[in-house]
C-alpha cells in the first residue's frame, strides 16, 4: 500500500514540527524520522513494523523513543492507535485518511479497511432511535479473510466483495 503524495508527507511533517514547538517539546531528528515512517504509510503499523522500516533506512532508534513519539503523534491527532486484539497496538495516520471501518483476520492478522454508506445511514438511524447525539464511532469485524478461508477449504460467498488493503 503506497503512502500519501510527497507534498502531503511534507505538510504532515511540518504540522508535527509545529505541534512539537507549540507544546515546548524538542524537535529532534529521531522524532522526525519516526513520524516520517508512520505518516508516510497508509497501513496499520505495529511498533515492530516501524522499527523494521527505520532499520531498512539504516536508522537505529530506541524503542522508548519510538513509543514516546507515537504517543505525541496520537495526542496531536495526526495518528490513531488501534487495538485489534493481537496483544499489541497498531498505528495509522489520520490526516487525509477518511473515516473507515476494519475487517480483521483472526488467523493471519490482515487488516482490511472499508467504508459502507448503508452502515453510515444505519448508525444515524440507531442514534436517532435512542435519542443519542453521536459524534464518532469505530467498528472492527473479526473473522477469516478470503485467503484464509480458501486455505481452510471454505469457499467465500461469491457475492462478497473482494478484499483490498
Amino acid at each position: 500500500m503506497s503512502g500519501p503524495p510527497p507534498s502531503e508527507q511534507s505538510q504532515a511533517l511540518d504540522e508535527f514540527r509545529r505541534y512539537l514547538r507549540e507544546h515546548s517539546l524538542p524537535v529532534t531528528t529521531q522524532r522526525e524520522q519516526v513520524a516520517e515512517v508512520v505518516l508516510d504509510s497508509r497501513g496499520h503499523l505495529s511498533v515492530e513494523d516501524i522499527e523494521q522500516r527505520l532499520r531498512e533506512r539504516g536508522l537505529h532508534i530506541g524503542k522508548a523513543t519510538v513509543y514516546r513519539t507515537l504517543d505525541i503523534l496520537a495526542r496531536s491527532g495526526m495518528i490513531s492507535e488501534r487495538d485489534f486484539g493481537e496483544g499489541f497496538r497498531r498505528y495509522e495516520r489520520v490526516p487525509g485518511h477518511p473515516h473507515h471501518e476494519h475487517l480483521i483476520c483472526t488467523r493471519c492478522g490482515k487488516v482490511t479497511e472499508f467504508t459502507n454508506d448503508r452502515l453510515e445511514r444505519l448508525k444515524a438511524l440507531v442514534a436517532e432511535e435512542y435519542g443519542f447525539q453521536h459524534h464518532h464511532h469505530r467498528l472492527d469485524i473479526y473473522g477469516l479473510c478470503r485467503e484464509c478461508q480458501l486455505k481452510e477449504g471454505v469457499a467465500p460467498s461469491p457475492s462478497s466483495p473482494p478484499q483490498s488493503d
